[in-house]
């Protein structure tokens, strides 16, 4: 609604009372509305007694007005269109940069950021994130992996299982992260060395969020050999579990297929199609145990690190998993580079 209201000195200087005719108003939809000003024109200033005169001229166009020009752009449409054109080809990170280029170019200062930001929106320009996408993606073999998925799963017997396994290498360090807090307070995290890590070699299924985390020394052919004798000792009854992985040159190495083929092996692998760590649900879970465990927190030791990290993957996640399991699912999709414009 466009209104306007008198200072408490306007309304001492200038008191007036009001009719039930006259004096129009509008809306933001440009309807009509209000009431008259009916007082002596030595006592309201003649700006308002204008603005009835403005709606009898001009109607609502005028009202709409009332005479101010507003922040016109300062830009020729032939100055936009360049200046589009260089942001487009550019893709400069800061308002900053945006202005001293229109001050070289134009002569023109903005003085505002939120001029020129609405200035870019205008254009048509928005401020984007650039997603981080393997090299190499190969979109066909991603869609036969996805399919060959589906096909799994709607396959899959009562007595099958599947679960994604993946290695991960969290280092005890604080990572800063933003949040809400009262405006007069500064926040700090204290800091570790950031030299020390914990390597874990881990699998979870999606259909339950059980999950199995083994802390190794050195993620490689015998951490990987634990995790799937991990695996088959939680599900003793099952005929047949599949254990979706990377293609990692220990998850490939002699030692474990040596132990795929003694008696009695109850896992299937199926590599997942190289550079797509997308296709992982597990990465996702890495993602969240993060958000829970090093986002703003700071441990004193890095046992104490590695007791909280292993306890959120061992014991909330499939605790919790019912509020986490929309974060970390085989809802898969296809990277295809050529939908991306890729920086370099």
């Amino acid at each position: 609604m466009f209104c306007y209201t008198l200072t408490p000195r306007e309304s001492e200087e200038s008191p007036c009372q009001t009719e039930r005719s006259g004096f129009y108003r509008t809306d933001d939809t440009g309807r009509v509305f209000g009431q008259r000003i009916a007082a002596r024109p030595d006592r309201v200033g003649s700006e308002r007694i204008g603005w009835h005169r403005l709606y009898e001229e001009d109607g609502i166009e005028g009202l709409t007005n009332f005479g101010y020009e507003g922040s016109a752009c300062q830009l020729s449409g032939e100055q936009q269109e360049t200046l589009k054109a260089w942001v487009a080809a550019a893709l400069p990170r800061t308002t900053r940069q945006v202005g001293a280029w229109i001050e070289k170019e134009f002569g023109l200062v903005y003085e505002s950021r939120s001029g020129l930001i609405a200035l870019l929106h205008r254009l048509g320009l928005e401020y984007h994130k650039p997603s981080v996408i393997p090299r190499k993606l190969d979109k066909e073999k991603q869609r036969a992996f996805i399919e060959s998925y589906d096909n799994l799963l709607n396959s899959l017997a009562d007595n099958e299982a599947v679960l994604f396994a993946d290695a991960v290498h969290p280092t005890h360090a604080a990572r800063p992260a933003g949040c809400w807090a009262p405006s007069q307070e500064k926040l700090a995290i204290e800091q570790t060395s950031g030299r020390q890590r914990i390597n874990i070699h881990g699998a979870i299924d999606l259909e339950t969020g059980q999950t199995r985390m083994i802390e190794a020394l050195t993620i490689d052919a015998a951490s990987t050999i634990r995790l799937l004798e991990s695996i088959e000792a939680f599900y003793p009854m099952l005929a047949l579990i599949h254990v979706f992985l990377d293609n990692a040159r220990y998850h490939h190495a002699k030692l474990v297929q040596e132990w795929l083929a003694l008696p009695g092996r109850r896992i299937k692998l199926h590599f997942i199609p190289t550079y797509c760590p997308h296709l992982n649900p597990i990465e996702r879970l890495w993602g969240v145990m993060h958000r829970n465990v090093t986002h703003n927190k700071c441990y004193a030791t890095c046992a104490q690190f590695a007791d909280a990290t292993l306890g959120f993957l061992r014991e909330m996640v499939p605790r919790n998993w019912a509020d986490l399991c929309d974060s970390v699912t085989d809802n898969f999709r296809i990277i295809n580079p050529k939908d991306f414009r890729v920086m370099t």
